[in-house]
């Protein structure tokens, strides 16, 4: 549904309208949900181009405050069907990376928004700034049917994930999986399976997923980004990440496959 294609010569067409993160409630579908996109209507200069949604063309409107109503950008992929997922991700995306790089950093000069591409060009160094995208692991630790989740302070009451982290300079993917799990839980892993990756539009963040399976046992938190982690059994779950995550999908794939090998007793 969605093209990434920027409509360069479009002039008008639907608008995306975002200020810190929040999504201005527009049209309807056919079916009566609620979507971010305004009605069709001419794009003033300062809005971005962005792509095409099911072949109309898209502009983001980039404001400086959030309206009354306005809605979170997770609120809204919990809102919309999971095809909505690519052009709300590119969205935020997007319109963070225009937000927070409006000047050089190189010089500090003001930059200048290209047309023909995501791109921010300083005239007075000649440096060319890209959206960010800042790839990170996303792991399901497991030891039979057992699964090892963790709570970070910023989670929901109750609400346990998948370990994840940023993969730092000069370090694999794979690398990065075996140092987060034991930096975050003091667990050794083997056996790493690479499943897929995800856009994560908060702020900038490609996730890489993957399936390991424990060593050992014993958990050991680090008491900062980690408050709480535990194995949790199949039969008796905590509160789940949302089911627009990758997380959340490692966790389904995992219980899925533990119900085709028959662990569970009814």
């Amino acid at each position: 549904m969605l093209k990434r294609n920027i409509p360069l010569n479009a002039g008008e067409g639907h608008v995306i309208r975002l200020a810190r993160g929040r999504l201005a409630p527009g049209v309807s579908t056919q079916e009566g949900t609620l979507t971010p996109l305004q009605p069709w209507q001419p794009w003033s200069a300062d809005m971005q181009p962005l792509c095409y949604w099911d072949d109309e063309p898209v502009a983001l409107s980039i404001e400086q405050t959030p309206q009354e109503g306005w809605i979170e950008g997770r609120e809204w992929l919990s809102l919309l069907p999971e095809s909505w997922f690519s052009l709300l991700s590119t969205a935020l995306q997007v319109s963070a990376w225009l937000d927070n790089h409006r000047f050089c950093g190189r010089c500090g000069a003001q930059a200048t928004r290209l047309g023909a591409e995501f791109a921010m060009h300083c005239d007075a160094c000649g440096h060319r700034n890209y959206p960010r995208i800042s790839p990170c692991i996303i792991t399901l630790v497991t030891r039979g049917e057992a699964m090892l989740l963790a709570r970070s302070p910023r989670f929901a009451p109750g609400r346990y994930s998948t370990l994840a982290g940023f993969i730092e300079p000069g370090e694999s993917a794979e690398e990065a999986v075996h140092r987060e799990v034991f930096e975050e839980v003091g667990v050794y892993i083997d056996n790493l399976r690479y499943h897929k990756s995800q856009a994560w539009p908060f702020p900038h963040s490609l996730m890489l997923g993957y399936f390991a399976e424990a060593t050992t046992r014993r958990i050991h938190i680090d008491g900062v980004e980690i408050s709480d982690a535990a194995w949790f059994s199949p039969r008796k779950l905590p509160t789940l990440p949302p089911a627009y995550s990758i997380s959340r999908e490692l966790i389904e794939t995992h219980l899925a496959r533990v119900r085709g090998d028959d662990y569970l007793t009814e």
